[in-house]
């Protein structure tokens, strides 16, 4: 079964105890379950991982990224200045959706910039848990046109 990798970075381990106004009301188990469902209906195992550590998530993408078909990270507040992550990310040679359940678009200036997004095929932001169910539609709709390319 194909796997896609599901990465949460710093304090969304938190989620559902974080300020409900930016990041919603669920907990990060309930998000990984509503995922979860949405990606074996179009069959493909999801492999979540959350850490508040940089180097751990590093060391999870280089060794999931053999197994894995994409990846799907809210890279939390390491967006803003990892590039680590970027290249972490970009060396897997994977489709990447970044995802993010506020909007930071609309927040403090630091917030605004992602450094994660040049390594990513799309960002969602702002729509809280619905943003990680958007990500699995996109990233299977690329896999999917990326099939039909080699054809």
């Amino acid at each position: 079964m194909k796997q896609i990798l599901l990465l949460h970075g710093p304090n969304l381990n938190l989620l559902g105890r974080r300020d409900t106004n930016h990041y919603g009301k669920l907990t990060i188990k309930i998000i990984e379950q509503l995922t979860d469902e949405l990606a074996r209906a179009y069959g493909i195992m999801l492999l979540s991982f959350q850490s508040n550590h940089e180097g751990v998530l590093i060391d999870k993408i280089q060794s999931e990224s053999d197994h894995s078909v994409g990846i799907i990270i809210n890279p939390g507040a390491l967006t803003h200045y990892s590039y680590a992550l970027h290249d972490a990310l970009l060396d897997t040679k994977l489709p990447v959706v970044e995802v993010h359940l506020s909007d930071i678009h609309n927040r403090e200036p630091w917030r605004q910039k992602s450094v994660i997004a040049p390594a990513c095929i799309s960002q969602i932001s702002g729509k809280k848990e619905q943003g990680y169910l958007l990500a699995v539609s996109h990233l299977i709709d690329h896999l999917n046109s990326e099939e039909e390319q080699c054809k």
